[in-house]
């Protein structure tokens, strides 16, 4: 059994600090809404690295919104339906297409600089989507120029308190509802920062994969917390791997982003075929976990750790001008995009499920708020559409201080909680070892093809880690393992539940769809064990 607390603590012998508002996670999600809840609300906002260090830098592709007059909010929706595979919720669908293009707006209010074409908004197409409805900025930089932004107007900002270099360990948490966050400070210090409402923008969990787009902060903290705490956590066996990322000696998994594609470069085997046509009629633009499976296909069927991403067609002024960032990072490494064939492999990418929210980003504890990847909204189902996920924390965000500008003051204090488990400091085997056998079972156990042979294997292997949530924990490092091993239990006993494909769970053993019996989600509570809930999606 995974305890409510990691730690051990009593809140009478530490020091407290009251705010309004608390934003765990730096991210889109987490600036923009202490941005905007900072309009009338004291908001410290808690960053375990720094402001400029999460998933929403790295995004390359760009954010989603109805913008062109050629396009229109009903076609956004059936886009994302679509992809979503009979999982989406209609309602925070809706509520994303039509209230996406507000958010747009917003941003550049905030100082966010799109890319411009004759003076217009420049707009493109990705995979899945019907209509030109992607703004981008420097190209293919959008993610690092929405933070960009956003971070110059927080750090400037009187009403609210950034805490750098902090670690939220656990929610505090008394008859169901958030009091608030238990914090380490960079010296070990631990306070319990104390807050009317709390809201989790931690970002997702990449990182329970050896190959990821995402940075090392990605380690699945929210999602793990609000578990302790008691959520409601939903949908955690989609997992969407990004069919394309550098995979070259030396480099990191750096993103070649869907765009790359959008703009007509075409997947080759290692024999220099284009594979696509043998797997999906929309060819390079199918969706996301069709293109990656299909890779992986044809690399298994050529003995290749590779494909290539061809789009050497383009004019070298073409590539530089729309992928400057892709551009430099690969000549870094020696490889000309202009004349090269890029080599390319799938990663772990985004976290579909997460924390179930409702339509103002409330979960099912009061007073706690989650935003962006770390939720569970229902916009993207089994499989979220490229480029929604920058609109939806932008969306939400706004949802959610709505919301909390009608939360009644917090009453209670806290008092006489405590958690006293006489944790003891174990020999244990360096944490970053325990990571990297982590990572390496969730890829080849409960990665992009799974059985229930290797889920099982893979339980068996995770399971003999659960001893550490006895241990006297101390340091970040080990905190974040806890949190990764929390949820590649939960996420690999979700698949192995789920048997059937669908969206960004594939299973070998059960490869068709199955709506008469699984269009619904997997429910995970602490204290309730697996629970179903219906989909609205029809």
């Amino acid at each position: 059994m995974i305890p409510q607390y990691l730690v051990d603590f009593d809140l009478s012998e530490l020091a407290v600090i009251d705010t309004d508002v608390i934003v765990i996670g730096s991210g889109i999600a987490g600036l923009y809404t202490a941005i905007k809840a900072s309009e009338d609300r004291r908001v410290t906002m808690i960053t375990k690295k720094s402001l400029m260090e999460s998933n929403t830098r790295y995004a390359q592709g760009g954010i989603a919104a109805v913008i062109s007059e050629e396009d229109s909010p009903a076609s956004h929706r059936e886009d994302t339906l679509l992809a979503g595979a009979g999982l989406c919720s209609l309602e925070a669908v809706n509520i994303l297409v039509t209230e996406g293009p507000e958010g747009v707006k917003d941003l550049i209010t905030l100082g966010t600089a799109f890319d411009l074409e004759n003076g217009e908004l420049a707009l493109t197409k990705e995979g899945a989507h019907s209509h030109r409805r992607i703004l981008h900025a420097n190209g293919d930089a959008t993610g690092y120029e929405i933070v960009r932004a956003l971070s110059e107007q927080v750090a400037g900002h009187g009403n609210i308190d950034i805490w750098h270099d902090h670690y939220a360990i656990d929610l505090i948490t008394e008859d169901g509802e958030c009091l608030g966050a238990l914090v380490q400070r960079p010296d070990g210090e631990r306070v319990f920062l104390r807050g009317n409402s709390t809201i989790l923008c931690s970002g997702g969990a990449g990182q329970l994969y050896r190959y990821t787009t995402n940075p090392e902060v990605a380690t699945g903290d929210g999602v793990a917390m609000a578990y302790r705490a008691g959520a409601v956590i939903r949908d955690l066996e989609f997992i969407q791997f990004h069919p394309t990322s550098l995979c070259y000696p030396g480099a990191p998994r750096f993103l070649i982003s869907e765009a790359v594609r959008g703009e007509g470069a075409i997947l080759r085997n290692i024999h220099g075929e284009r594979f696509m046509g043998k797997y999906h009629e929309l060819l390079e633009l199918a969706p996301r976990d069709i293109v990656a499976r299909a890779i992986v296909s044809e690399m298994e069927a050529t003995k290749s750790s590779i494909v290539y991403l061809d789009i050497t067609h383009e004019t070298p002024e073409t590539i530089k001008h729309r992928f400057p960032t892709i551009y430099e990072t690969c000549i870094g490494y020696g490889l000309d995009m202009t004349t090269d064939w890029i080599p390319v492999a799938p990663a772990a990418h985004y976290m579909m499920g997460g924390v179930r929210t409702g339509r103002h980003g409330e979960t099912s504890i009061r007073r706690l708020f989650a935003c962006g990847e770390v939720s569970s909204t229902g916009v993207h189902g089994a499989n979220r559409l490229a480029s929604n996920s920058l609109s939806e924390a932008i969306v939400f965000g706004r949802r959610i201080v709505e919301r909390i500008r009608q939360t009644e003051p917090l009453t209670k204090t806290g008092a006489g909680i405590a958690s006293r488990e006489n944790r003891r400091d174990p020999v244990m085997q360096p944490v970053v070892e325990r990571r990297l056998k982590l990572q390496k079972v969730m890829v080849r156990n409960v990665g992009l093809r799974r059985t229930k042979e290797g889920l099982l294997k893979g339980l068996d292997e995770l399971k003999r880690q659960v001893p550490i949530f006895g241990a006297a924990l101390h340091t970040r490092e080990q905190f974040e393992f806890a949190n990764m091993l929390t949820c590649a239990l939960l996420l690999a006993e979700s698949a192995l539940a789920r048997e059937e494909s669908r969206g960004g769970h594939y299973r070998e053993d059960f490869p068709e769809r199955n709506d008469a019996h699984w269009r619904k989600h997997i429910l995970r509570q602490r204290d309730k064990g697996m629970l179903e809930e219906t989909s609205d999606d029809v």
